[in-house]
């Protein structure tokens, strides 16, 4: 597979770029370089990585138009300083996050669909008198980071295709979607390094659409535009978007069980403790 870089060795990729992202040899090696200049020169505040592949994921996810690379860089670190409950002490080895990893809160697919990474998100598996809301979604962003370092192309070009199972949602689940934590999503979601693709509610009873409307409204129309509610048991809708042959056998699919999964990727996720540490130290001042 060619490098987050250099696109050479996959014509299909470079050619979804080009096409898709605006992004050829000279836009890209002309855009890391005014976006480097400006971090160094003018934003030196945000303590930014600076290497190609990090920097490339922001211009790949704003389509090559410098004002909006900058602009999610910015949200991206500065919302690293003022969310510390989802990333500071970001050691994958915590007992709290290895529960919630070993419970499958969070399960990226080990195939992609259409170049996408596919990734399962159970949303009530946990249980909310013993983990928060934070660890949760401290737990995801954590694994997210490592399913793009894994699969970098489907991530940084491809984006990703999210599944929010809501089977055995109850109202102590509900009762943790603050309207705080909400906002938190989505502010992620919408200035993460990863595309979102698609969201798909699924296992989506009728009393969690109100939650699905708060998150819709902090939301921009293009992500709004994205999202699609199926009800329980309703996953015919969900087979247009993710081949069921990719899909765990608990999901109607052909493909690995979630076990297999949450296995595989907790190894991953333990292999980059040095990593974590390491990229604490890159935040808004």
């Amino acid at each position: 597979m060619a490098s987050a870089i250099d696109l050479s060795d996959n014509q299909e990729a470079q050619k979804f770029a080009e096409v898709e992202l605006n992004e050829t040899d000279e836009s890209r090696t002309s855009a890391l370089e005014e976006l480097k200049r400006w971090l160094q020169e003018e934003e030196p505040q945000l303590h930014a990585r600076l290497e190609d592949q990090y920097l490339l994921a922001f211009l790949r996810g704003s389509k090559f138009d410098m004002e909006k690379a900058k602009k999610k860089v910015k949200n991206y670190y500065t919302m690293r300083r003022d969310v510390p409950e989802w990333f500071s002490n970001r050691n994958p080895e915590l007992n709290v996050l290895q529960e919630l990893i070993k419970l499958g809160c969070f399960v990226p697919l080990k195939e992609k669909q259409d170049n996408r990474i596919v990734v399962i998100v159970r949303t009530a598996v946990h249980n909310p008198s013993i983990h928060t809301q934070d660890d949760v979604f401290k737990a995801g962003t954590m694994m997210m980071d490592v399913a793009a370092m894994e699969n970098v192309i489907s991530a940084h070009l491809y984006g990703v295709t999210a599944i929010f199972d809501m089977a055995g949602e109850s109202v102590s689940h509900i009762k943790q979607l603050t309207p705080g934590i909400v906002r938190k999503a989505v502010n992620c979601w919408q200035n993460y390094h990863i595309r979102p693709k698609h969201l798909e509610f699924i296992n989506a009873p009728t009393s969690v659409h109100v939650v699905i409307s708060i998150f819709k409204s902090f939301m921009n129309s293009k992500l709004k535009e994205r999202v699609r509610t199926h009800l329980p048991g309703q996953l015919e809708d969900l087979y247009t978007v993710v081949d069921p042959k990719i899909l765990p056998p608990e999901y109607g699919g052909q493909g690995e069980t979630m076990q297999e999964l949450i296995d595989y990727w907790n190894d991953k996720y333990i292999s980059y403790k040095s990593w974590f540490l390491d990229d604490e130290q890159y935040k808004a001042d």
